[in-house]
């Protein structure tokens, strides 16, 4: 028996997407000390048409179930025809620990090589260390790192080989 399910995710359920988005990220918010007005674009501030526009746009976003409930997500977007972008990995708090991230992201990573990348990339602050060193336990490499005006945060780029 599958400890988790996991499906694509269609724009009914937009609103559920934004809610698991922005309560997955409100921890990061507030350490960092991001708010809506220091970093609008973040996760923690994300609004069902940030999730529409990239719907609308190709961006596939992945479900995941844990006994019948939604307890994660994460998103792919295919942006050259070898490389694609893990985006919005997210789990809900007190559904961390239980290999759910590693699933939505071994998910995705199929997915896309099905669909022809090569390898894929993600962003991240670059001060958070737990999850740079979770990544590369997962077979990503820290790539560069890049200042954005938009963002009160360094953000460090890691890719893996699929």
């Amino acid at each position: 028996m599958k400890k988790f399910k996991i499906r694509q995710a269609g724009a009914v359920e937009i609103p559920l997407l934004t809610d698991i988005i922005r309560i997955s990220f409100h921890d990061v918010a507030v350490r960092f000390g991001l708010t809506r007005q220091t970093a609008p674009r973040h996760a923690s501030n994300c609004e069902p048409d940030w999730i529409k526009k990239d719907m609308d746009r190709g961006v596939t976003y992945f479900l995941v179930e844990k006994d019948g409930k939604a307890c994660g997500c994460a998103a792919l977007e295919m942006v050259e025809n070898d490389l694609a972008y893990l985006e919005r990995l997210a789990v809900l708090p007190q559904m961390r620990k239980q290999g759910i991230g590693k699933f939505l992201v071994d998910h995705a990573l199929n997915e896309a090589k099905l669909s022809g990348a090569r390898r894929a990339s993600i962003g991240i602050i670059a001060e958070q260390a737990e999850l740079k060193k979770w990544y590369r336990n997962i077979g990503f490499i820290e790539t560069n790192t890049k200042k954005f005006n938009h963002l009160p945060f360094l953000v460090a780029f890691m890719s893996c080989d699929l």
